[in-house]
């Protein structure tokens, strides 16, 4: 029985193979003449988060391809960028980057000026002879 999808939630998008740079080449290891003849070992590389997921485990390269992608989604790499684009699809990204902006006009900078630190404007250009 497939389960029902919440009502409230929507798909914001989704990754598929076509979204992946794929490279098939001979495993490693054991597995004697079959093994080094042909070219089953998978390499998924995730085209915008560059997220690489590995896999020679199976004779299949089918296998393999399947094992490999399921391994590239589950790296940090891959999920951060989900959290990225999710933040970026909702709106968050740019409410988070005004939160920043506020928090960085409450920076006090000083130059040191003939032996005194002296606090500047942040927005103006500082002088040739400062020391930071």
């Amino acid at each position: 029985m497939i389960p029902e999808k919440p009502k409230n939630k929507k798909l914001l998008f989704s990754v598929t193979a076509k979204d992946c740079d794929w490279d098939y080449i001979r495993g490693s290891g054991k597995g004697g003449q079959k093994r080094n003849k042909t070219s089953n070992a998978v390499r998924c590389t995730h085209k915008n988060s560059r997220a690489v997921g590995y896999s020679d485990e199976e004779r299949s390269q089918r296998q393999n391809r399947e094992s490999s992608f399921v391994k590239m989604a589950n790296t940090k790499q891959f999920r951060s960028w989900i959290a990225f684009e999710v933040s970026r699809i909702t709106g968050v990204e740019k409410e988070i980057e005004q939160r920043v902006e506020l928090e960085m006009r409450k920076i006090k900078v000083e130059i040191r000026q003939n032996g005194k630190w002296v606090e500047v404007d942040k927005d103006a250009t500082l002088p040739d002879n400062h020391v930071c």
